[in-house]
């Protein structure tokens, strides 16, 4: 397959649906390059739905840094983009540089990914921008931050609102970003952002008019059930397939039917 890049990616704005979907393991990541995903994102949603958190806050650069290198071995040629976790990037500058950094020089990263738009978020997408290392944007619902303020709810529905989300994805595009995670906003304000934008927009609960969609690959093939957003489309009930497969083991086992005169070596 052919290697996705930057330029690639711009390029497909307009012309054909960016296919983004989040990948944490090297399971997960052989299966996303081998279904076509277009970029895969290491979320630090794998806080909730691999370590058990109750938040992505609690997941640590180190345990990111596990994630992004085995996604890089399951899919070695895949555009893969690196969730920043809470306080590897919001302190300074240099802080974001060097776990930035990290990820691509140490982990197999091909981009990274920030959320907010702040002046101190603006500084920091341009620094990493000029030393090289390409930034994706995240505004609307941040899960970083929307815990403190309002909680996890759809953004954008009164005017103020979803004037500052356009100001924002425009801050982003000229700071240097690449394209931009648009989550949780009604869909008109999804179309009128991709439109008013010259990169790619993507959109996780945006509606059908972004550039690009993103799910959660646990989202998708159904093997985390605590929370399932409206936005989400389950595409098969992982849990119970899953399920079904232990108990039949655990059944065999007890009842001597495994392992069989196939499973034995003479």
């Amino acid at each position: 397959m052919d290697v996705l890049t930057v330029k690639k990616i711009k390029e497909m704005k307009g012309r054909q649906p960016i296919v983004m979907l989040t990948a944490y393991d090297y399971i997960s990541a052989r299966i996303c390059q081998a279904c076509g995903v277009d970029i895969i994102l290491v979320g630090d949603s794998l806080a909730m739905t691999l370590l058990g958190y109750d938040s992505t806050l609690p997941v640590t650069m180190d345990e990111m840094g596990i994630f992004v290198s085995a996604v890089r071995r399951g899919a070695k040629d895949a555009f893969i983009v690196a969730d920043m976790p809470f306080m590897s990037y919001q302190a300074s500058i240099e802080q974001a540089l060097k776990n930035a950094g990290r990820f691509i020089k140490f982990c197999g990263a091909s981009a990274v990914k920030i959320e907010g738009a702040s002046d101190h978020t603006l500084s920091v997408v341009d620094r990493l921008v000029d030393a090289g290392i390409q930034v994706m944007g995240h505004i609307g619902l941040t899960p970083q931050s929307s815990i403190f303020k309002d909680g996890y709810k759809v953004k954008g529905r009164d005017f103020s609102e979803a004037r500052e989300l356009m100001a924002q994805a425009k801050a982003l595009e000229d700071a240097g970003c690449f394209a931009i995670v648009l989550e949780c906003v009604p869909e008109p304000l999804g179309a009128d952002i991709s439109d008013a934008v010259g990169i790619p927009v993507i959109g996780i609960g945006a509606g059908r008019f972004c550039d690009g969609q993103v799910l959660v690959f646990s989202d998708v093939v159904g093997t985390y059930d605590r929370v399932i957003p409206r936005f989400v489309r389950r595409y098969c009930d992982g849990l119970s397939l899953f399920r079904q497969a232990v108990e039949e083991y655990v059944t065999q086992v007890r009842k001597g039917e495994f392992p069989g005169e196939e499973n034995v070596y003479k």
